[in-house]
């Protein structure tokens, strides 16, 4: 797609403007940047990155230099415009150093400097400095290279003029504080995806990410932009039509560009960004593209005879089945729902979406009628297996199966009806069932255990779905539904934890387990409701001491405090029904000493990408999945 011509605006110390100052940002770190853990290190970066994707954005950057240096330090490159340095004309220090030291200091609070920007709207840089050990900062602009540094958010010597710059741009390096953070590593995989995120929704830029730490190097460049960034999440699956579909337009002062294809599966990844930002719980925007989606197939459908007479019209579930879409808007003054920008609630950009994407949509498929059929019969199949789901959903509440006529014979449920308070535990079988029933406290926990395991819904239609009993009986239990029909308010559990067995079948089944709820039921994922239980492994006593282990190394170190093997009894655990009720209550199940994994989603198209390897239906992908990673595997259960 066509690149359009930005004109960078003026960028200089009256640009400017200051809040208030920096103070409460080391004190309450988590209110900045979310966590202190290694979701919150990573933060930083992404931070000093949109920076410079902001001067990518306005027009004056094509290329970032990211290192992650032996020091346990991240550095920052870019040939963007350089921040100011000059006297800020109403305070009278340095532009550079107001940037970098009071809060809610910067140039995107009006457009005189940027028309469009990411990151944390003027936070961002400030909040890195302060919650680093030091920061330097390089900026080449005006003929000259100048520097300062600055410790834990204040500067420790004046800006200096370090020599003449035959180029422009802005280096940031900065230490994260260890006593701040939780963990000081940064993990190269975390950087390297959202950089390659930034690549493909930002064309033509060049990033390139080095890790001292082993000497390796990756350039993130992707010419074709979001349509190259669909055909790299549809790589473990089979497109219908190639390449895929892009379009591009604007609304008012909104700039839309979508790239979208359809693959032979049954389930929808919509990757939505705006202004970079990846809006996970979606928003106006996708309201709007799902929106036009539906009505430009229906109309399609209608005018080449699909779809006849008063024939009910195709459903949005209908029309994105098999479906992989990135949708990325541009939009001046962007409105957030929540701290971590999870949803856009802009109202008017609904309709500029909608707007957009049904005329550039209807052209296309005007002009490309091959593709246009592809996409009606795959509507057309997906429509017939809602139907029939329609059917199976009619059985199984005539047979009192759902919404209302009865919960699972198999659940055990709690007495509460508090769904705050109350937990469901998915079980492996009926003798950890069992074990589980008899180690519960009644008043907030049921039991549901399954026979065997669960229907693969990656390779599954919602009408086979609905056949399978175990699936029935799980949305059942925990009474949302699914699909179109999901109403989150009816959730009877705000805890749903996954307790099978620490071997391979266990692994499976929560695997099937978690492809369900990702695909089918995404609002527990999203929402924070699913949970893994971490069950011991061994159990140690010698005499009257007695210890749980859950990791061989926990085993060596209670042995080691034990003064060795002499006298001690291992047991070790192959599966939850193994240990008796106490043991299990005592361990995994009992609040304040068990512990839970909470199932988050820290990269959509990651995830998306890895069910479909995972549980898909190619094989080489998973084959090749498998060697790549079967280094990383510390306990193999066969």
């Amino acid at each position: 797609m066509a690149q359009e011509t930005v004109r960078p605006l003026a960028y200089d110390a009256s640009s400017i403007q200051v809040l208030e100052g920096l103070s409460a940002v080391r004190k309450r770190p988590g209110m900045y940047i979310g966590s202190t853990d290694a979701r919150g290190l990573h933060h930083l970066v992404n931070e000093v990155v949109d920076n410079s994707i902001d001067e990518v954005l306005a027009g004056a950057c094509d290329q970032i230099d990211v290192t992650l240096h032996a020091d346990g330090s991240c550095s920052v490159r870019d040939n963007g415009r350089g921040i100011p340095v000059e006297e800020h004309p109403k305070y009278h220090r340095p532009a550079l150093e107001i940037v970098m030291t009071v809060l809610h200091a910067g140039s995107k609070f009006d457009r005189t400097a940027y028309k469009v920007t990411g990151g944390l709207h003027g936070v961002g840089v400030h909040v890195v400095n302060a919650l680093s050990e030091w920061l330097e900062v390089r900026v080449r602009r005006n003929g000259h290279e100048y520097f300062q540094r600055y410790e834990r958010g204040a500067p420790v010597a004046p800006l200096i003029t370090v020599g003449p710059a035959d180029t422009t741009g802005t280096e940031t390096r900065f230490m994260p504080d260890s006593t701040v953070f939780e963990t000081l590593v940064f993990d190269k995989e975390t950087v390297a995806r959202r950089l390659k995120e930034l690549s493909f929704l930002n064309a033509g830029v060049r990033i390139t990410l080095r890790d001292e730490r082993d000497t390796t190097s990756e350039i993130f460049h992707h010419a074709g932009g979001i349509a190259e960034f669909v055909e790299d999440i549809n790589l473990a699956v089979t497109p219908l039509f190639k390449p895929p579909i892009t379009l591009h337009a604007k609304r008012d002062t909104t700039d839309i560009e979508l790239a979208l294809q359809y693959n032979d599966g049954y389930n929808e990844t919509t990757l939505a960004f705006v202004n970079n930002i990846n809006t996970v719980d979606g928003g106006t925007h996708v309201v709007g593209l799902r929106a036009a989606l539906t009505r430009t197939l229906n109309d399609y459908a209608r005018q080449r005879g699909f779809l006849k007479g008063d024939k009910e019209g195709l459903t949005g579930e209908d029309v994105r089945e098999g479906l992989t879409a990135v949708l990325s808007i541009k939009v001046l003054e962007p409105q957030f729902e929540g701290q971590t920008k999870a949803r856009l609630g802009n109202s008017e950009v609904k309709g500029q979406v909608e707007s957009a994407v049904h005329d550039k949509l209807a052209e296309f498929l005007e002009e490309h009628p091959s593709v246009g059929q592809i996409l009606i019969a795959k509507a057309l199949q997906a429509s017939q297996a809602r139907e029939a789901a329609r059917k199976a959903r009619e059985l199984t509440r005539r047979k009192g199966l759902l919404e209302g006529g009865g919960l699972p014979g198999k659940l055990a449920d709690c007495h509460s009806r508090d769904p705050a308070e109350c937990e469901l535990f998915i079980v492996e079988g009926d003798s950890a069932g069992g074990t589980a029933k008899q180690g519960r406290d009644r008043e907030f926990q049921a039991i549901l255990p399954l026979r065997g395991k669960i229907l693969n819904v990656e390779k599954a239609r919602l009408d086979q779905m609905l056949q399978n009993e175990q699936i029935r009986a799980l949305i059942t239990a925990i009474g949302i539904g699914i699909g179109d029909e999901m109403d989150v308010s009816r959730l009877r559990y705000h805890k749903i934890i996954l307790m099978t067995d620490a071997d391979v079948d266990g692994s499976h089944i929560r695997t099937l387990l978690l492809t369900l709820f990702y695909r089918k039921m995404p609002v527990l994922i999203t929402e924070g409701h699913v949970y893994i239980a971490q069950a011991p492994l061994y159990r140690l006593q010698k005499a009257s001491r007695l210890a749980y282990a859950y990791s061989d190394e926990e085993r060596d170190k209670v042995l080691t405090e034990y003064g060795g093997m002499k006298g001690v009894t291992i047991q070790r655990y192959k599966g939850l029904g193994e240990m008796n009720a106490d043991q299990l209550a005592e361990t995994t199940m009992r609040p304040g000493a068990r512990t839970l994994l909470r199932v988050t989603v820290d990269d959509a198209g990651r995830a998306n990408a890895l069910f479909q390897i995972l549980m898909g239906e190619e094989v080489e992908p998973r084959r090749a999945y498998i060697q790549e990673h079967a280094v990383e595997v510390t306990n193999l259960d066969i």
